[in-house]
Order: C-alpha cells, then structure tokens, then sequence
C-alpha cells in the first residue's frame, strides 16, 4: 500500500501553482511520496486594493499558515518576498530552495529597454520600491517617464501592454521564468539601478515545527547560501521596520572579485568567503534615496546573517532612512 499523500498548501495565481509544482516533485523526490496541491485563496488574491493600502504584510500568507495550524495541509510554499519578517514560534522555514534571478525586468511594447522610452511612457507597477528607483533612475538620465500603480497576475500585467493601456511593466524574473514566460522579457534591469525586494526570487517552504519527520525531509532541499542571503535582506528589512510594500530594495550576494556564479551554492568547487548587502530607501517620485551597502565574511549562522542585515540598517537609518518610508510596520 503507498504512503499517504503530503498536502502543499499554495495560493491558486498561475504562478503560485507553478513554483509549488515545482516544489511538490523536488519533495516527492526526496521523501519518495506523493505529494498533492490543495489550493488555498488568500485576502491578497480577493482584494482588488493596491497592495500598500491592504498592507502588503502577510496578505498572501496569512490563509496558508491557517490552514498549516488546522492540520488542513502539512506543508505550505511561498514566495518569500511575502513573508512577514516575525516567524510565528509553531511554524518554520524548513528549506529555502535555491535562488531564482532575483532581478526585476520589463516587459514593454515594440521590444523596448527601458533606457530607450519615449517621452511620456506610462509603466506600470505595484511596487513602491520599483517606483522610488525607477522614478529616481530616470530623474538622473533625464527620462521623461510616468509610474502607474497596477494589480493583477502576471496575464493582467503584461495584458496592460498588449492593449495599448501601458507602454511597459515591471515585474520579477523569477516569476517569468517559472511561468516559462522568459522569453518575453524585453529589458533586465541591473540591481544597480533597481535593487529587488528582499527574498525577491527566493521560495520558501513552511511547516509545523511539531512536524520534525517533514521538517529534516524537506531540510534536504535547502540552499545555505541561499538562506543566509535572504535571511540578512529580511533582517534588514526588520530593523528598518518596514513592511513588505514598503518601499525598500536589499540584496545580498557576492562581491564582483568573488568566485562564486551567480546562481548555485558553491558550484563547481567555487567557494565565496564574502557576501555584498545593499540596501536601498526612497520616496516613490525617485526625488530622495537613502542607498548604502556594506561587505562582510559570508555568514556562517542565522545570529551572523540578521547581524549583516541590521548593521546596514543602522547606518541607512542614520542617514534618514525611516523618514523616506511613511507609515513604518511596527
């Protein structure tokens, strides 16, 4: 007689059924058991308020860490950019996969770059982070560009495009590329003008910490360096006490000299001993960014990873960060 399925809780959008398939073979691959997705429909997915009126935080999460309390799913997969930064004490992040392309990319009309729009393009974005670079991007090399507040899945978005509505969008690439949409990426826009949001193309997957067979079963598909990465931008991200439509960018990742490729924990025997955390803060009209960074030995515990994260946090702050991000999470 076979094993009993294991339920993976996941939001119902095309791309959240996506990446948890993808999740559910890796896992079946490493416990040697079924696995079945039970969708599960969040406030974020029903409202059709901009995120930072809803408040952003926990918004897609909430329903799917209720269902994971209720014994209603036994696992739960997000996209990490949606946590919360507060870890409820009964609940863990199991495994952080590795990394997607944690880059933001446009999509826009006629194959654009967004250096090359015409005056008076419209692009359309959710993100008060993307709007703050962006704006500030095209403030400094004299773009005449206008940021449009949007919603909608990935179809919505890129729909805007096609209908003439915008001239371009702005989302992850992670997402594109788990969709099997790359292809329609028109420009990727460097971390250098556009810093993700932190966890941005991270996964992470979330069960009960009561669970301990499922939580070293699915301990198997973490990525460390991964983890380390995300964990400093979400400490940041903490003491910066922000929520996560605030508008803040963080990246954690390997200095420019460092062995390490871009993707992939120590590939090919290519170890990196130290890892880059920028951090950036911004009105959402570009006018005013806070932008600082800081370089560190790679973490080697979660303790050194949040300790990397709050270090910049501190000196943004200093820098009159927490007066560029109205209302702060609390």
């Amino acid at each position: 007689m076979s094993e009993k399925a294991l339920r993976l809780g996941t939001r119902r959008s095309k791309l959240a059924m996506a990446q948890s398939g993808q999740v559910a073979d890796a896992v079946s691959q490493v416990t040697g058991r079924p696995v079945e997705l039970v969708e599960i429909t969040t406030y974020g997915d029903t409202s059709r308020e901009h995120l930072a009126q809803i408040g952003g935080t926990g918004v897609f999460v909430a329903a799917l860490r209720e269902a994971l309390a209720r014994g209603e799913v036994d696992f739960a997969v997000h996209s990490l950019k949606d946590l919360p930064t507060a870890q409820p004490a009964d609940l863990v992040l199991a495994a952080i996969p590795e990394r997607e392309d944690p880059r933001d990319v446009l999509v826009a009309r006629d194959a654009l770059k967004f250096a090359d729009l015409p005056r008076g393009a419209r692009v359309g974005t959710g993100s008060p982070r993307r709007m703050a670079q962006l704006n500030a991007y095209a403030r400094a090399h004299g773009l005449d560009v206008e940021t449009v507040p949007i919603r909608g899945n990935v179809d919505t978005r890129i729909g805007f495009v096609h209908s003439g509505e915008l001239d371009a969008v702005v989302l992850a690439a992670a997402g594109l590329n788990r969709l099997g949409r790359g292809d329609e990426v028109t420009d990727f826009l460097s971390v250098d003008t556009v810093l993700p949001a932190p966890g941005q193309g991270a996964l992470a997957i979330e069960c009960t910490a009561a669970d301990a067979d499922l939580v070293a079963a699915l301990a198997q598909l973490d990525d460390p360096y991964t983890r380390a990465a995300v964990m400093a931008e979400r400490s940041l991200l903490a003491a910066l006490e922000a929520g996560c439509s605030a508008p803040v960018g963080a990246l954690a990742d390997a200095p420019p000299t460092s062995a390490r490729p871009e993707r992939g924990a120590q590939t090919d025997g290519q170890i990196v001993k130290e890892m880059r955390l920028r951090g950036v803060v911004g009105t959402t009209d570009g006018s005013t960014l806070v932008q600082l960074s800081t370089t560190g030995p790679v973490p080697r515990t979660h303790h050194d990873a949040m300790a990397l994260g709050r270090e910049l946090a501190t000196e943004m702050l200093a820098r009159g960060a927490a007066g560029l991000m109205g209302e702060r999470a609390l």
